[in-house]
């Protein structure tokens, strides 16, 4: 009954106020308002066939539930000692830590005499709990008198993420000091009017400069090309690339440009390639860079292959083989690391910028690939780039006989 009377009512003052304000968003609201006002007026609805429910009795949840749930290690302490571990704690510190003082359960310096009696809530840096390289932070905060939350945060990836920013911005800042000095000395020499008036001199000096200012072009070009690819990392490629046609493209600008390639490159491109998702612009950026490296460090009279075929039923591989001196096997898992070189001075004489594999392995990451780098001393060195063919692959046309140098394979 009440209902009915609360509907006429809306009713009734909808028509009056319709009446009055013609803007029916206005309407609206002013009905709205007065519906809620009289419905909580009149109370909840009377309707006695249906008594209440009562209100469900909440799960009690114990402690140990609550702290289990969470993902990094984290201790309940109680006057001093371990009440509860979760899992992600019983792995780091161990499952006897239960019941022990806390300073014995986190054996570290730094943390002994924040977990104290009287020891400050807040964070703590530990360095090599859980292993050597690792870095935590330990928050410590009270809860109640005498219970304390301690929660362990692994911060080495962030830690090693920012050691890398930082190294990467000084040894940016070194290689460009290094030609941007030789070229101010040289300008100062110049500005001598003795050094100056010798035409000789002054060429020299002049072809020393623009050196070095290529040389930093290069590297500034590298940088960039570094940051946009890793812009660019999570952005799958998906036009097709016909890998085949793109090395023998890439072979022709290089054998056009170098007189080394035209005498010691050579291709071994298997037919029947599928093609493959990509960014045609950075894959020949990869052969490139490849290419480039085998001819500035393979001997010179000994071939630089660059072969093509299937690996397998899944995957295909693009492979860059040179006969030079080769590379310890200490220095191969660095290869790829921002400015690591294994003969510094060589490389800058080659005009290296450092950079290369660094460019290689970030665009071959963008394409879901693999890099593989295999090298001996004395023997060469082969690297490989092995991708996942297209989700509809077309079948390349065999390459023209005359257009390339097939090598047997070994």
């Amino acid at each position: 009954m009440i209902r009915i009377t609360v509907a006429l009512l809306i009713v009734c003052a909808a028509a009056a106020v319709a009446a009055l304000a013609p803007d029916l968003r206005i309407v609206a609201v002013l009905v709205g308002g007065l519906a809620a006002v009289l419905v909580s007026a009149t109370g909840a609805p009377d309707d006695r066939s249906h008594s209440p429910q009562p209100a469900a009795a909440a799960t009690p949840v114990s402690e140990q539930a609550v702290i289990d749930a969470i993902a990094e290690p984290v201790l309940l302490v109680v006057d001093g000692r371990v009440r509860i571990a979760n899992a992600a704690a019983r792995a780091l510190l161990g499952g006897h830590v239960i019941g022990e003082d806390v300073r014995l359960a986190i054996r570290h310096p730094a943390a002994a005499e924040r977990l104290g009696a009287g020891g400050a809530d807040g964070a703590t840096e530990l360095i090599g709990l859980g292993g050597r390289d690792q870095r935590v932070e330990m928050q410590v905060a009270t809860i109640a008198p005498g219970r304390r939350l301690v929660h362990l945060i692994d911060r080495t990836t962030s830690h090693a993420a920012e050691r890398a920013r930082v190294d990467f911005v000084a040894n940016s800042s070194h290689e460009l000091r290094t030609p941007l000095a030789a070229i101010i000395g040289f300008i100062e020499t110049l500005d001598d009017e003795k050094a100056g008036a010798d035409a000789e001199v002054r060429n020299r000096f002049l072809s020393v400069m623009m050196k070095e200012a290529r040389r930093m072009q290069r590297l500034i070009d590298d940088l960039i090309s570094l940051s946009r690819i890793e812009a660019e990392k999570y952005r799958l490629p998906e036009m097709p690339v016909a890998l085949g046609r793109l090395v023998e493209e890439v072979a022709a600008d290089l054998r056009d440009s170098d007189e080394a390639a035209r005498a010691d490159l050579t291709l071994d491109l298997a037919p029947d390639v599928p093609m493959v998702a990509g960014d045609a612009a950075q894959l020949a950026q990869v052969l490139h860079n490849l290419v480039g490296n085998a001819l500035k460090y393979g001997k010179r009279g000994t071939p630089v292959t660059i072969a093509l075929r299937r690996d397998g039923d899944t995957l295909i591989r693009l492979s860059v083989t040179d006969q030079g001196e080769g590379i310890a096997a200490e220095h191969l898992p660095r290869l790829t690391e921002r400015f690591y070189r294994v003969d510094p001075g060589r490389s800058r004489a080659q005009g290296g910028t450092g950079l290369g594999l660094a460019i290689v392995k970030h665009i071959v990451e963008r394409h879901r690939g693999r890099l593989d780098i295999a090298s001996a001393p004395g023997v060469g060195t082969t690297v490989s780039i092995l991708l996942p063919p297209a989700a509809h692959p077309a079948i390349l046309p065999t390459a023209a006989p005359d257009a390339v140098t097939i090598v047997s394979p070994n």
